[in-house]
């Protein structure tokens, strides 16, 4: 087999392969060796600058080529590497400022025999350090969460911002899933990812409602932008992540949530205000304000009064139990055989709005029949799971409870639903105080 020295070669194709002009002097300033990368800077070639003494008269002024002749040389007598910035000459006269390393070149009896000179035009070396301190400013002190999310799915790097909002460490997260961090919400954002890995970033960024494993029961809206991660070296762009930014607007989303819904209540209150002006019955026009309430609230209503001894709450109006449908008037004036201490009760003893839920007796509904029978033991339709009482109030005077229901799948009543009921019942109750009494 044929053989043969390959080192000269070798050495040509690392020198012009480097990404760093390059260029040595001799001892006595000459230069020796100039790559393709230093052409391209300054636009010398090899054969113009090899075997020039210094730069004076080409690649320099003639005013500034002994100081820099003088400096790199001067790498010869330090030690490890020397960092210069020079203003050198293009071939078509510009002066480009570049950033130098120099440093000696020893011989074969240990003594320097020259420098290597590393140069790069300054903007662009500026450029680099600019990303790389970006990068560590994102990592560090970034009013945003950032997370490096490798090409499995994974988190690689997380911030500072993002560890907080994740309720966790910077480290825990890494090489782990989404989904031993999040609860809700961790497919659509897979899915997101995904679609970065291999379609590119949305053109805007996207609101998602995640919920913690850390926290329990804490939703979280996360304004989410992304960028697809590919690497600079391959000749076509590879993959190698996606880089997730997020800031938490949960508090802004839910207080848009919340101004949301209060507009649309107030909308109701004044189509049910106007609605209840035809009307000529006093049970009528409750039932109208009855009605109007319901939209987006409950899935059922119950109307009880208190009967004339005041003693017993009487069944004046309800929705009906199998199903939707508006609020009707009840005939027979039948009393409610609810038991001590039911929230309508307790209602008319506080006169005030009284909460409860099927979680108050249970972590959670083992099946339907324990929902059911729950239910069934305060009177309430099948399938109830949280109800809301509201004492009837005029002129100083308790008239009975309006009952809000609702069933599975839908939140608890909150205090802002409470409010709700409670203005409701009002002007319930001022209708009812219409009726002739007997």
């Amino acid at each position: 087999m044929q053989s043969f020295d390959a080192t000269p070669q070798l050495l040509a194709a690392l020198l012009d392969g480097m990404e760093a002009g390059l260029c040595a002097l001799d001892r006595d300033g000459v230069i020796t060796h100039w790559n393709s990368e230093a052409a391209r800077i300054l636009g010398w070639t090899a054969e113009e600058a090899v075997g020039r003494r210094g730069f004076a008269g080409w690649a320099a002024r003639t005013a500034d080529a002994e100081e820099v002749r003088e400096r790199l040389l001067g790498a010869m007598a330090a030690d490890g590497r020397q960092v210069h910035e020079f203003a050198l000459l293009t071939k078509d006269g510009r002066r480009v400022l570049v950033r130098t390393q120099a440093a000696a070149v020893h011989g074969s009896d240990g003594r320097p025999a020259g420098v290597y000179c590393a140069f790069s035009e300054v903007h662009a070396q500026i450029d680099l350090e600019r990303s790389i301190a970006l990068s560590e400013a994102l990592f560090d002190d970034a009013p945003c969460g950032v997370v490096l999310v490798d090409a499995d799915l994974r988190p690689v790097v997380v911030n500072a911002y993002a560890a907080r909002v994740l309720r966790t460490s910077r480290d825990a997260p890494l090489g782990r899933p989404l989904g031993d961090f999040l609860d809700q919400g961790v497919e659509e954002l897979e899915s997101a990812l995904q679609h970065v890995l291999a379609e590119g970033a949305p053109p805007a960024p996207s609101e998602l409602w995640v919920g913690l494993r850390a926290d329990e029961g804490t939703r979280c809206c996360w304004r989410s932008g992304f960028v697809r991660l590919g690497s600079p070296l391959g000749e076509e762009p590879v993959p190698l992540g996606v880089g997730w930014l997020f800031h938490d607007v949960t508090d802004i989303k839910v207080a848009e949530q919340e101004a949301a819904r209060l507009r649309f209540r107030s909308n109701q209150l004044h189509r049910a205000a106007l609605a209840v002006a035809e009307c000529e019955e006093p049970l009528e026009a409750a039932t109208c304000y009855v009605d109007f309430s319901l939209a987006g609230f409950a899935e059922h209503a119950l109307l009880d009064v208190l009967a004339p001894d005041g003693a017993r709450l009487v069944r004046a109006a309800a929705t009906p139990s199998g199903g939707a449908g508006p609020c009707l008037p009840v005939s027979g004036g039948i009393p409610v055989r609810y038991g001590e201490g039911h929230p309508a009760l307790q209602a008319v003893a506080r006169t005030g709005s009284v909460r409860a839920g099927f979680g108050a007796a249970a972590a959670e509904p083992a099946s339907r029949a324990q929902v059911d029978s729950w239910a069934a033991a305060r009177r309430w339709p099948d399938g109830t799971v949280h109800g809301l009482c509201a004492v009837l109030r005029s002129r100083g005077r308790t008239l009975g409870v309006l009952t809000f229901l609702r069933g599975t799948g839908r939140r608890p009543f909150d205090r802002a639903d409470a409010a709700f009921a409670e203005d409701v019942a009002l002007r319930v109750a001022a209708c009812l105080d219409l009726a002739p009494r007997a």
